[in-house]
């Protein structure tokens, strides 16, 4: 199967395009401005195309003769998202998917998650539906990249399948390392306010993300996680208890958000990324947790991890 994935020079693409070079399949990556991991130069069955999802004109060759798509480019970390993600999330995806449907793929696998239906928890968790009103610009954009794809291939032969992705850990993820590292420092902190998360072990999320694009089965909207039911709170804490640091502090929510203007404003003189940013916290304090029945019925039944009691030690 010949696939393109668009953000493998990110932290997830990353991980999904290495775990797919160990099979048969052979991988179409665009590359843009950040460079692919070394890893993946070690790998004859790919090609490595300089494209722009700004611009349709270069997306015609990684797209020729894919069977499917699988899109995770995207843009966190960068302070005034209503200035750029309608940009970054809707257009460069509408772009990506008019190209794929010219040249034909049998199927577009979009990467989400489950912020785009609002505040979500174990007692009422997301259904996969398009419906949602969430707050923050990064899952509103999201989800009308949802609707997007929904539209576009609507009466066509092309499948569309969405996994909203809950919280992937183990190491090497950014968000885990960075947690890591302020806890070996004592600089971790949280909020007092619980908020529910929705976790999936590293191994478990490529074996649901292959599943989804090999299976000629798959389609619609899969929430990827484990059967864990914690809050953020009660991961932090435990994690720490883990790795034997001190269990983060719990903090009023006006001193994190007073951290982040200060990145923010640091990002906009030097232009550099901001590490935290009001969005992100806006985000993190939403709650999230997503029906996954479809997910064990129809991709992986079996998860590796199905705890973090399970998958701790992969911390």
């Amino acid at each position: 199967m010949k696939i393109l994935i668009t953000g493998a020079s990110g932290n997830l693409g990353g991980l999904v395009a290495r775990h797919l070079m160990k099979s048969h399949h052979f991988l179409h990556l665009i590359v843009h401005k950040t460079p692919l991991p070394d890893e993946i130069y070690r790998y004859n069955n790919r090609k490595i195309f300089p494209a722009d999802l700004n611009d349709p004109s270069t997306l015609v060759e990684p797209c020729r003769d894919v069977d499917v798509v699988l899109h995770f480019a995207g843009v966190l970390f960068k302070p005034r998202p209503e200035k750029f993600l309608p940009r970054t999330n809707i257009e460069y995806f509408k772009n990506l998917a008019g190209a794929a449907m010219k040249s034909n793929v049998r199927k577009i696998v979009l990467i989400s998650f489950p912020h785009v239906e609002g505040e979500k928890t174990p007692a009422d968790p997301a259904r996969g539906v398009l419906t949602g009103n969430p707050k923050t610009v990064h899952s509103r954009t999201r989800l009308e990249e949802e609707r997007m794809l929904y539209r576009i291939t609507e009466n066509s032969p092309v499948t569309p399948v969405i996994l909203r992705i809950g919280m992937v850990y183990g190491k090497g993820i950014l968000m885990i390392e960075a947690g890591r590292w302020l806890a070996r420092h004592r600089l971790l902190a949280v909020w007092r306010r619980p908020t529910w998360i929705h976790l999936i072990s590293i191994p478990d999320f490529l074996l649901a993300v292959e599943a989804a694009i090999t299976r000629e089965a798959a389609r619609g909207i899969y929430h990827i996680g484990d059967k864990t039911v914690i809050t953020l709170q009660e991961f932090m804490d435990k994690v720490a208890d883990f790795w034997g640091y001190k269990r983060p502090r719990r903090m009023p929510v006006w001193m994190i958000y007073a951290a982040a203007v200060c990145c923010e404003l640091f990002s906009w003189i030097f232009r550099t990324r901001a590490p935290l940013t009001r969005e992100f916290i806006r985000m993190g304090m939403t709650s999230y947790y997503g029906d996954t029945a479809r997910m064990h019925d129809e991709l992986i039944s079996d998860l590796a991890y199905p705890t973090l009691d399970d998958g701790i030690g992969t911390l």
